[in-house]
């Protein structure tokens, strides 16, 4: 029987037959496509033409692609429905993918074919093809093609060393998160807590053949009894465990892994002239070096300090005064600021869930994406998927086919937490995408459908948001689609989707009630709006904080760092106003920066947000459903993807550089 993935897919739009793929057949199809590929690029090589934009660019971007379609299927299921099986294999194959890209990279006869096209005279180039030229250029040169072999030797083996390390760090957090639980067995421990919490767990107990109820670190589970479970004890076991992550001294710990992870960093940096990792990232996004970012953090932390601190000093005083805390911890401050909401705002997050159904609120935000962008969506069950759960749906624009989007929303033993936007196949002239949202939502139970958080509401329009930008993308070449942008603005599509969650004209597409669609209740809605403000101070400080330890930990102070956690708590304490806990560490489970493309690159989150309230100010002079503003957002950002610099295409949609004024008025930290 041939191997499935190396066979033309017979399925709908050619996508991944998922139902036929059994993991033993990814390694072989992956060394079958490695061999391929460098074939592919041996003929480059080889060909006795001059040197052009055709032969050898456009040549190099098109080898590959069923690797690349294999490899991506692998990396996904490995992070969305995982096994020990996988994992092996993805252990396999991570570094034969890494040797191919070093290949490829340090190709020096591959590498002067490019050098004497960017060399040569590129008038007749397009400004897409002048782009993606100067981008191979650049990624061969920051990749060590001008290195000595020896160098290029030392450059292998330490982007093999990474690789692994990478996917060891994601391994552990991963056990760590499966490994604990809390089994309630005496229903007076769950006072607090609202019914779908309770449902949930109680789902859960049964799922393991267990009495009672079960609660884990997924975050479904973990942030509602963090918020509502009155039994402090319990709280602080939660909190712990939580914070314990890739912290223990189990077969888990990450401390090793990110020392080793920073020094290879550093290593890699300065072995390709760069004073470090930061500087070596920094120099293709928007900020440009780390002084920028340094400057655009600080000036953040100084104008929501302030706020932060009143805020803080709030939650004290209400857990000395309300709740007779003798002091208090980072296990109190989710539910000590849930009661204050409450009495503030009559705000109850668990008053709002009923409007919130997934399914509802699906329906809603696909009716938002049609009056923006004219898409459709519609399942397609011909279109197989990697598990029960997942959603696939055909996307139509103007009633053709335009995407497929998988969508795979509840969380499962093999799946890692958090939420995101993944491609399995990637846009050009020739095709169109194939693209994945993942998240973890709190799922149905025996009595309702899936009741969403409002923070889960966002976190949904979030998610969308990333997928619009690879859904609509519209360009010539995979490597500049969708989200191969400057990672600085490839948060904009996603946040600025958020904004809607807020308007009540988009709310009347999604906020009904599950039993008897009655539309949320304004008075509800100008509670979601008040109450977006709420404990901004403290919310902006702690992504500040987060991008600070990031930079800490690639700048050229990192590979002087012996302690893991004497070095997190030097750097995250003048953001911090609760005692740090010894027993925790952030570091040790920061898969954004240690896993995923965010090392020196978390800032990005609080950068996006400055484009994205100045964005959106533009929809609320025209209207949020304006079509002349969303088609100028499609025409100069989401379709056009990394095609050019990204200032450049901001200020064509926005008429003008951002205002980070725009993030601060709506933040609330000033007036």
């Amino acid at each position: 029987m041939k191997n499935p993935l190396l066979v033309d897919f017979s399925t709908p739009f050619a996508t991944l037959p998922f139902e036929q793929i059994k993991t033993a057949d990814f390694l072989p199809a992956i060394e079958h496509e490695i061999d391929a590929t460098l074939k592919e690029i041996e003929l480059i090589c080889t060909n006795p033409a001059e040197p052009t934009f055709e032969n050898t660019l456009e040549a190099i971007e098109k080898s590959g692609a069923k690797l690349g379609i294999i490899s991506g299927a692998l990396f996904n299921l490995n992070s969305a429905e995982t096994s020990t099986e996988l994992q092996e294999i993805t252990q396999k194959a991570a570094p034969l993918l890494t040797k191919l890209q070093n290949d490829i990279r340090l190709n020096a006869v591959l590498f002067e074919r490019i050098k004497t096209v960017f060399e040569g005279n590129t008038d007749a180039l397009s400004t897409e093809q002048k782009t993606l030229l100067e981008k191979e250029y650049k990624s061969f040169v920051r990749n060590g093609a001008l290195l000595k072999e020896e160098a290029k030797i030392t450059l292998r083996e330490i982007d093999q060393q990474l690789a692994k390390l990478s996917l060891n760090f994601g391994e552990h957090v991963l056990a760590d998160t499966n490994a604990f639980s809390l089994h309630i067995s005496n229903e007076d421990e769950l006072r607090g807590l609202p019914q779908s919490a309770i449902g949930m767990a109680k789902q859960m107990a049964e799922a393991k053949n267990l009495d009672g109820w079960l609660f884990t670190l997924d975050y479904p589970s973990y942030v509602p009894f963090m918020t509502y479970a009155e039994n402090r004890e319990l709280r602080q076991q939660m909190s712990k465990a939580f914070g314990q992550r890739g912290f223990q001294q189990n077969e888990n710990n990450n401390e090793e892994t990110i020392l080793s992870i920073v020094q290879l960093k550093h290593q890699r940096a300065s072995l390709l002239g760069y004073e470090s990792h930061a500087a070596f990232v920094l120099e293709e996004r928007m900020a440009k070096d780390e002084e920028t970012v340094v400057a655009f953090l600080n000036d953040l932390k100084e104008k929501s300090y302030p706020k932060a601190k009143e805020e803080w000093e709030e939650i004290l005083e209400y857990g000395k005064d309300r709740l007779g805390y003798t002091e208090v911890n980072k296990w109190d401050t989710s539910f000590i600021s849930e009661k204050i909401k409450q009495e503030r705002f009559a705000f109850n997050e668990e008053e709002l869930k009923p409007y919130f159904s997934l399914p509802k609120v699906l329906k809603g935000l696909f009716k938002i994406v049609e009056k923006l962008y004219g898409l459709s969506f519609e399942i397609n069950p011909k279109i197989e998927v990697y598990h029960p759960d997942v959603l696939p749906y055909e996307v139509k624009k103007n009633g053709k086919f335009h995407a497929v989007l998988y969508a795979d929303f509840h969380p499962r033993e093999g799946k890692r937490n958090g939420a995101w936007m993944t491609s399995y196949r990637s846009q050009s002239k020739d095709q169109r995408p194939h693209i994945s949202i993942v998240c973890n939502f709190s799922p149905s139970t025996k009595d309702t459908p899936a009741l969403l958080s409002f923070n889960e509401v966002t976190t949904l329009f979030h998610e969308f948001g990333h997928a619009l930008h690879g859904i609509l993308a519209n360009t010539t070449y995979g490597a500049l689609s969708g989200t191969s942008v400057s990672w600085d603005f490839v948060e904009l599509p996603s946040q600025v989707l958020e904004n809607w969650c807020y308007q009540p004209e988009a709310l009347a597409l999604f906020a009904q009630h599950y039993l008897t669609d009655e539309l949320i209740p304004q008075s509800y809605i100008e509670k979601i709006v008040k109450a977006g403000q709420f404990q901004q101070g403290l919310q902006t400080l702690r992504q500040l904080s987060f991008g600070f330890l990031d930079l800490s930990w690639h700048g050229k102070n990192g590979p002087s760092i012996t302690s893991v956690k004497e070095h997190e708590t030097r750097i995250m304490q003048p953001f911090q106003f609760s005692e740090d806990s010894p027993e925790s560490c952030m570091s040790t489970a920061f898969s954004h920066i240690f896993q995923g493309g965010y090392s020196a690159g978390y800032y990005s989150y609080k950068w996006a947000e400055v484009l994205d309230a100045d964005a959106f100010e533009l929809f609320l002079e025209n209207g949020i459903f304006d079509t002349k503003t969303a088609q100028s957002f499609h025409d100069n950002i989401l379709s056009k993807g990394g095609t050019e610099h990204p200032m450049e295409l901001y200020k064509r949609f926005r008429g003008k550089e951002p205002n980070p004024e725009a993030l601060l008025k709506r933040a609330g930290l000033v007036v």
